[in-house]
């Protein structure tokens, strides 16, 4: 560093106002360049003290010049850092820019992805749809043929043939309605059409048709009944309950079936429980994902996906009904579902009294019109029907209907109609084939029966008073809504 000092160097005397005088001898000229010397010594010796004294107060101004010189080099080089700075940032947004424009590309692409996906999604739910109800046509006549042959009096071995077909139309009728559930659940286009009814409504009909499948089980079915009123989605509640007792006697070997109703001050408790294996803790949580199964209990032959739970907790999710697990390993489960309270606008007839298989008679003389597309479930409907005892005309269409009507000598009428919603593009729909006929017989009774699920479907048939079934249809259901119309009560 540079010397601060104000002091001269040795170097570069300025001279000493002290110093000797200049010898006797020298010539008169040097005697007067001394003291010419000697007096611009004292000058610059006042100078440099006045600027000594004039300095700043504690420094010297040579110091501070060279501080400031400092100053000068250190704003120079961080100049030059700046600029570099800037040069580097300049680099780092065009090397961003170029980041974000490579992620607006992909977010495009994984936007148009989306759409691509959204777009085979409901193509694929269209496609479940459709072939959900061109395969429930053949198997819903199946299942009638099945019922009617079943109820005939046939030998001990044929007897069981037709229980393995029935079983077996049962498993299909399931693993159908699980994948179709399931892809309409994950597209969002499975609506709940919520109402009131009255829960024996739903679980007289689950109990009676549980209580069968639990006896060809050698298993028993207790059943609590109860006369609340709630307020939910009548098929998708079903759904739920009907995979709750699906999944009991899958696990349970020996001992008996629990389906009841608890009154909570939230709502109406469902309860269905079982003496079979039981769930582990670890596992109480993975049974509700797809494609999850307990490890142990169910019967090796068994056709299930693993997908019944899974369509319980969306279903519950969907409709806000908090579920309950239970269990104990090697004791049994117990499964719940807590439905809201509801209130019926008009004070209807009772609930129908599940009648058995063997009370034939009960249907004997009913008068049924069955319309529907498909020959071969007009055939199987007549069979059914006519094996109850009741007297049945069924038609491909309305016109093919009325043609035969218009053949009898005497004007016809019928106790009930039972017709499908989805008929061929020459006809109108089921609503209205029901609604022509009743202005041809006022008060007629209408079940209308269908394979499509939509919610608006049911809550139209519900506004106008009629019946809503579902196909595959279950013969058992039919049954008990025909007899609950003899008793006097609405479709």
């Amino acid at each position: 560093m540079a010397c601060t000092s104000t002091r001269p160097s040795l170097g570069l005397s300025l001279g000493d106002p002290e110093e000797p005088e200049a010898p006797e001898a020298a010539t008169p000229r040097e005697r007067a360049l001394a003291e010419e010397n000697a007096r611009l010594r004292k000058v610059c010796s006042a100078l440099i003290e006045r600027v000594e004294s004039s300095g700043a107060a504690g420094g010297a101004p040579y110091a501070a010049f060279e501080h400031a010189v400092l100053l000068a080099e250190q704003v120079r080089e961080r100049t030059e850092t700046l600029h570099r700075t800037l040069d580097e940032l300049g680099q780092v947004n065009l090397q961003l820019r170029d980041e974000i424009a490579v992620r607006v590309e992909a977010e495009q692409r994984l936007r148009e992805s989306k759409r691509e996906a959204e777009a085979a999604n409901l193509s694929k739910t269209k496609f479940l749809a459709a072939v959900s109800h061109d395969l429930m046509q053949p198997l819903n006549a199946a299942r009638l043929f099945t019922s009617a042959l079943g109820e005939q009096a046939v030998p001990e071995a044929s007897q069981r043939l037709v229980g393995n077909i029935g079983r077996s139309l049962q498993d299909v009728e399931a693993l159908l309605g699980t994948l179709v559930d399931i892809s309409r659940l994950d597209a969002g286009v499975l609506k709940p059409d919520v109402a009131a009814f009255r829960a024996a409504d739903l679980l007289d009909v689950m109990a009676e048709e549980y209580r069968q499948i639990a006896a060809s089980r050698g298993l028993t079915l207790h059943y609590v009944g109860t006369s609340a009123v709630i307020e939910s989605d009548l098929a998708l509640l079903a759904r739920v309950v009907r995979n709750f007792l699906t999944n009991a006697i899958r696990y349970t070997r020996q001992g008996h079936l629990l389906l009841g109703c608890r009154r909570r001050p939230e709502g109406l408790e469902i309860l269905v429980g079982d003496t079979g294996a039981g769930i582990a803790e670890s596992q109480r949580e993975a049974i509700f994902v797809e494609f999850q199964r307990a490890e142990s209990g169910h019967d090796a032959q068994d056709r299930g996906l693993g997908l019944g739970l899974a369509i319980v907790d969306r279903i519950a999710s969907m409709l806000d009904h908090p579920l309950r697990l239970a269990s104990q390993p090697g004791r049994g489960s117990l499964f719940s579902v807590r439905v809201p309270y509801g209130r019926l606008s008009a004070a209807p007839a009772r609930s129908p009294t599940a009648a058995s298989s063997s009370q034939s008679d009960v249907l004997s003389g009913m008068r049924v019109w069955v319309i529907d597309n498909d020959p071969g479930i007009c055939e199987g409907m007549a069979a059914l029907l006519e094996g109850w005892g009741c007297r049945v005309r069924t038609a491909t269409s309305l016109a093919a209907l009325e043609a035969d009507l218009d053949t009898q000598a005497d004007s016809e009428t019928a106790d009930v109609l039972l017709v499908d919603y989805h008929l061929d593009a020459s006809n109108p729909d089921g609503l209205a084939v029901a609604a022509h006929l009743r202005r041809r017989q006022p008060g007629l009774p209408v079940v209308m029966i269908t394979a499509n699920h939509d919610a608006a479907i049911k809550s139209l048939a519900r506004q106008l008073g009629y019946g809503c079934l579902l196909k595959p249809l279950k013969p058992l259901r039919l049954r008990m809504q025909l007899v609950g119309l003899l008793d006097g009560g609405s479709a």
